[in-house]
C-alpha cells in the first residue's frame, strides 16, 4: 500500500461522514442537535529543525504539488478537496440560520454603491483616462476621452475646446473579460506615452499570476503573443517603442525584468535578481527621463536606472544596497530625488543628487529626517515636490516649491484618511488628493499648487443615504504594558450606548509597516447601523506613529502587535466601549497571524474570532524556502532555518504551534485555494487542530473559496456577500446562533 492509498484508507470512515454533514447530526438525546464537524484525519509526521522537535499531524492537506494548483486548482489532490469541500458544507449548516440576515446586509451594502458610477478622469496629454460601471456591472470598465482645456505639451501651452462634447473611448471592458470565468481580476492597465497603445495584465484564477495583453487603439487589435507568467505590473518606455514587465517563476516570486517591443517580437532580458529574499519591480521616473528598477525586501533596498535616451542599454546602479537601508528614486527634471532612511533617518528624509552622479557620496538633504515625522512617500511634478506625512495615526500633505518654500494641506478632525494621489503628468501645477473619515464618505479634489485653490471634483455618492451627522468619531489612545500609547479609532452612531452594551468589532493587522488608516467604509455601516460599535486598533507592526512604530513590533519584538491589540480591548472595555467576552476580533493575512495569537493569548475576551486568509502557521512556512514569501519576508519574522534563537521566538507566538485545551471563542477562518500569498492549508490546518482542542463546545469554522486567491471573489458584488458572510457570523457570535444550528 503507497502512502496515499494508505492516507485514503485511514481517514474512510471520517471522510463518509463527513462529505454530508449537513445531514449528519448529534447522537439522540444530545442538546442542541447540531450538524457534526468533519474529522480531520491524523497522519503525525516529525520535522527536527536546529536540534528542535515538532510534529505535525496535518501536514498532509499541503498539497505536494501545490504550484501547480494556484495556477490550476482542478489539480487538487482529491482527499484535500474532499476535506475542503467537507469544511465549506459544514460551516454552511452551521450558519444556515443567518442566510436572510446575509442577503438583507447584501442588499444594504450594494445599496450603498452608485451601480453607474465613473472615477474622476486622469488628464495626460490630449487624453483624460478614467473608469466606469455600469449599472448590475461586477467589473470596470476602462475609459478616455479626449480634453478639452489648457494643457503643456513639450513646454508650450496647447488649448482644445468643443462645441459638442466628445464622444467617449472604450480602453478594456473588464466584464467581457470576465465572462464564463469564475473569477477574473486585472491587475495593472498602462497607455504609451505616444497614446496609441493600451496594454492591461489579467489574473484568472487567484494565484496572482498575470497573462499581459497590448492592444492597438486605432485598429482594436491585440499585438503580438500575450505574455505569460508576470507578475501583474506593466510600463511602456517613455519613447512608446518597448513593454516592459515584471516575470513570476514556479515558487510565485519575482525574478526577472523582461522587455519586448510594444506591438510584439522578441523578449529580452533586462535584469535578473539572484537573491530570492528580493522583490523586483519596473517603472517610470516622474519626468520620463529614465526606467526605473525598484529592488527590495522588508528592510533592505536598491534602485538601477536605464536613460531614456539609451533604452536598451543595460541598467544602472544608483547605489548599491546595504542592508538596513531602504531608498528609492525619483527624478525631477534636473536632479535626481531621493526618499529614504539613510544615516538613522528612522522616520525617513529626502535627499537630492545630481543627475550624472546620483551615488549616496552625492546626496545632500533637501528635507531632512524629523522624529515623529514620518515620511511616507513623495510626489513630483515640474515646479513642486508634495510628500504624505505621517503622525498618530494621521496623514498631511506638504508641498514645496523649487525654492524651498513650503505649505500643508492638513485636517483638522479626530481621526481621517489624507491621500496624496500625485498627477499623471509632469508639466502642471495640479495635484490630486483625496479626503474622509469613518463617517465622511471620499471627497476628491484637485489641488493647484502655486495657487493653493483647490477644486472638489467629486463626492462618494451613497444611494441609499448616508448623514455622517448621524455618527460620532472618536480616537483614544489604550496604554500598552511597557508605556507606549497605542491610538484607536473608533465608530458608532450616537444613538449607540457607551456602556458597555453594545458589541464591539474590533479590528486589527500591524506587519510590514502597514499603516491602518481612519478611512470611510460603507459595508462596516452594515454592524454600526444594528448598533454596534466598530474600532480600527492602530497597533505596533504597522506605521501608524512612524517608522519605528513598525521597527518596535518585528522579530524579536513582534509580540508588541499582539499586546497592544490586547491592551486595545482592554481600554475600550475600560471606556464602556465593549466588555469582555462581548467583543469580535477580525484580522486578515497578517492580521490573521495577530487573530490566531490573541486567541491563544486571550480567549476570554472575544465572543468570536474572524482570521481572514490567517498566517497562522508560521513555524513551517517561515521554514519552507519554495513559497513565495518565506525569503523575502526572513527580515520581516527571523530565518527559523539558521538562527535557532528566531526558531525558538517564532515558535513561541506561532498560532498553530500553541494552541492548547483552552475555552475558544467562536472561530471563522477563510481561505483562498490560489492564494499565493497565505496558501489555503493555514486556515485549513489551524481549524483541523484547534477544533478538537476547544472546550468550549463554540463552532470552529472554515470557509475556503474554491475559486479564488488571497483578496477573494472578483468581481465587486460578490465581494460584497463575503463582507456580508463574515459580518453575520460576528452577529451569530455575539448571539450564540449555533445553539439554534
Amino acid at each position: 500500500m503507497n502512502r496515499r492509498q494508505m492516507i485514503a484508507s485511514t481517514a474512510a470512515t471520517a471522510l463518509a461522514a463527513a462529505a454530508s454533514p449537513a445531514l449528519a447530526r448529534s447522537p439522540k438525546g444530545s442538546l442542541p442537535d447540531m450538524p457534526v464537524p468533519p474529522v480531520a484525519k491524523k497522519i503525525p509526521v516529525t520535522i527536527e529543525q536546529l536540534g528542535r522537535v515538532r510534529v505535525d499531524e496535518y501536514q498532509w492537506m499541503k498539497d505536494d504539488n501545490w504550484q501547480a494548483v494556484l495556477r490550476d486548482p482542478t489539480l487538487i489532490k482529491a482527499d484535500v478537496k474532499e476535506h475542503l469541500e467537507a469544511e465549506n458544507a459544514y460551516r454552511e449548516a452551521m450558519m444556515a440560520s443567518t442566510e436572510p440576515l446575509q442577503a438583507t446586509m447584501f442588499e444594504e451594502m450594494k445599496g450603498r454603491i452608485k451601480q453607474d458610477d465613473s472615477s474622476v478622469p486622469s488628464p495626460d496629454g490630449p487624453w483624460e483616462y478614467y473608469t466606469e460601471y455600469k449599472t448590475g456591472d461586477q467589473h470596470p470598465r476602462y475609459m478616455r476621452v479626449e480634453r478639452q482645456g489648457t494643457w503643456i505639451e513639450n513646454g508650450q501651452p496647447v488649448t482644445r475646446n468643443f462645441v459638442v462634447a466628445p464622444t467617449p473611448q472604450l480602453l478594456l471592458d473588464a466584464n467581457a473579460l470576465a465572462e464564463g470565468k469564475a473569477y477574473s481580476d486585472v491587475g495593472d492597465i498602462a497607455w504609451t506615452p505616444d497614446h496609441t497603445l493600451f496594454g492591461y495584465s489579467e489574473d484568472a484564477q487567484g494565484s496572482e499570476v498575470y497573462r499581459i495583453y497590448v492592444k492597438d487603439l486605432a485598429t482594436g487589435e491585440l499585438l503580438g503573443d500575450p505574455i505569460e507568467s508576470a507578475s501583474g505590473g506593466l510600463t511602456f518606455s517613455p519613447d512608446s517603442q518597448w513593454i516592459f514587465w515584471t516575470n513570476r517563476n514556479d515558487n510565485g516570486r519575482p525574478d526577472k525584468i523582461f522587455r519586448r517591443p510594444a506591438r510584439g517580437g522578441a523578449i529580452t532580458l533586462v535584469y535578473e535578481e539572484e537573491d530570492e529574499g528580493m522583490f523586483i519591480g519596473v517603472g517610470r521616473t516622474s519626468d520620463d527621463r529614465f526606467m526605473i528598477i525598484g529592488i527590495g525586501d522588508q528592510e533592505t533596498s536598491e534602485t538601477r536606472y536605464i536613460p531614456a535616451d539609451d533604452i536598451t542599454g543595460a541598467p544602472r546602479v544608483l547605489e548599491p544596497r546595504q542592508v538596513a537601508r531602504k531608498y528609492d528614486a525619483d527624478h525631477w527634471g534636473d536632479r535626481w530625488v531621493i526618499h529614504t532612511n539613510a544615516d538613522d533617518s528612522i522616520d525617513f528624509k529626502v535627499c537630492e543628487a545630481p543627475t550624472a552622479t546620483p551615488g549616496k557620496a552625492h546626496w545632500r538633504d533637501l528635507i531632512p529626517h524629523t522624529p515623529g515625522r514620518y515620511i511616507e512617500g513623495i510626489s513630483l511634478v515640474k515646479d513642486f515636490i508634495a510628500r504624505q506625512e505621517r503622525a498618530d495615526a494621521n496623514t498631511r500633505i506638504v508641498i514645496r516649491d523649487r525654492a524651498g518654500a513650503e505649505h500643508e494641506i492638513a485636517v483638522d478632525e479626530p481621526a481621517y484618511a489624507l491621500t496624496l494621489g500625485g498627477a499623471s503628468e509632469f508639466d502642471t501645477p495640479v495635484m490630486r488628493y483625496t479626503y474622509n473619515s469613518p463617517s465622511t464618505p471620499t471627497s476628491t479634489y484637485d489641488y493647484d499648487l502655486a495657487t493653493r485653490e483647490r477644486t472638489l471634483r467629486k463626492v462618494q455618492e451613497v444611494p441609499s443615504g448616508h448623514n455622517p451627522d448621524d455618527y460620532v468619531v472618536e480616537r483614544v489612545n489604550a496604554p500598552a504594558s511597557d508605556g507606549q500609547l497605542v491610538p484607536v479609532t473608533i465608530l458608532r452612531r450616537k444613538t449607540t450606548p457607551v456602556n458597555g452594551s453594545a458589541p464591539l468589532l474590533l479590528y486589527g493587522y500591524g506587519s510590514y509597516g502597514i499603516p491602518m488608516s481612519a478611512s470611510f467604509s460603507t459595508n462596516r455601516l452594515s454592524l454600526v447601523d444594528r448598533g454596534w460599535i466598530y474600532a480600527i486598533a492602530h497597533i505596533r507592526g504597522g506605521s501608524d506613529k512612524g517608522w519605528g512604530w513598525f521597527l518596535d513590533a518585528r522579530r524579536f519584538t513582534k509580540k508588541n502587535t499582539f499586546t497592544d491589540f490586547i491592551a486595545a480591548a482592554e481600554h475600550l472595555i475600560s471606556t464602556g466601549h465593549g466588555k469582555a467576552g462581548h467583543i469580535v476580533a477580525q484580522g486578515g493575512s497578517a492580521g490573521g497571524l495577530l487573530m490566531g495569537a490573541v486567541n491563544n493569548m486571550r480567549p476570554d475576551l472575544w465572543a468570536g474570532v474572524i482570521g481572514q486568509v490567517p498566517f497562522v502557521d508560521v513555524i513551517n512556512t517561515m521554514s519552507d524556502v519554495s513559497l513565495p514569501l518565506t525569503p523575502p519576508e526572513w527580515p520581516e519574522w527571523g530565518n527559523p532555518l539558521e538562527d535557532p534563537e528566531a526558531y525558538d521566538y517564532i515558535a513561541s507566538y506561532s498560532p498553530y504551534d500553541n494552541i492548547e485545551a483552552r475555552a475558544y471563542p467562536a472561530v471563522l477562518a477563510t481561505g483562498g485555494l490560489s492564494d499565493p500569498r497565505v496558501t489555503y492549508w493555514e486556515p485549513e490546518k489551524w481549524v483541523a487542530r484547534l477544533r478538537p482542542a476547544t472546550t468550549s463546545g463554540k463552532p470552529v469554522l472554515l470557509k475556503i473559496n474554491m475559486e479564488a486567491g488571497h483578496a477573494g471573489s472578483s468581481g465587486r458584488f460578490d465581494y460584497l456577500k463575503e463582507v456580508a458572510h463574515d459580518y453575520a457570523f460576528a452577529i451569530w457570535a455575539i448571539d450564540k446562533g449555533w445553539e439554534r444550528a
